[in-house]
């Protein structure tokens, strides 16, 4: 019991899990067409869903096109609620700072990007990064709308 209580201690000192803040930058390619609905979260080195960092768009009734993004996070307002804007229209960039555990960075997690556009196609995965220090700063080239998606601390 004391072992037990000595972990929780130190779990709940401060310090001992460090974040990061992530600027994460967006650009979408020139399409024809309305403004994107782009879902920015965080998988496992399964590809399980593990957290929403951001959704571009308003319209909840429209994040089931979020395919990828949907299905892991239940669509639950709570795994979104105050990481939302506006969507993000042709040609355009999104920029957005979040606080990353350290844990996180070289420990096989990914961060995933799932993308749609009113009457055109669903892209699922978009783009998939893997989350490493050695990745900041490199751009990666999305499968569908996104020209290019980069994170730097």
């Amino acid at each position: 019991m004391k072992i037990a209580a000595a972990v929780l201690v130190l779990a709940s000192l401060p310090g001992l899990s460090q974040a990061r803040e992530v600027t994460l930058t967006t650009e979408l390619k020139d399409y024809s067409g309305d403004g994107a609905y782009v879902a920015i979260y965080v998988t496992d080195a399964d590809g399980r869903y593990q957290q929403t960092l951001w959704v571009a768009g308003k319209k909840a009734k429209y994040y089931k096109h979020l395919k990828d993004w949907a299905r892991g996070s239940g669509l639950r307002g709570a795994e979104y609620d105050g990481k939302t804007g506006a969507s993000l229209l042709s040609g355009h960039t999104l920029t957005t700072r979040v606080d990353l555990d350290d844990a996180l960075f070289d420990a096989g997690y990914q961060l995933r990007l799932d993308t749609a556009v009113e009457d055109q196609r669903d892209q699922r995965a978009e783009v998939m990064v893997p989350l490493t220090t050695a990745g900041a700063g490199q751009p990666v080239a999305g499968r569908g709308y996104v020209k290019s998606f980069t994170y730097q601390f």
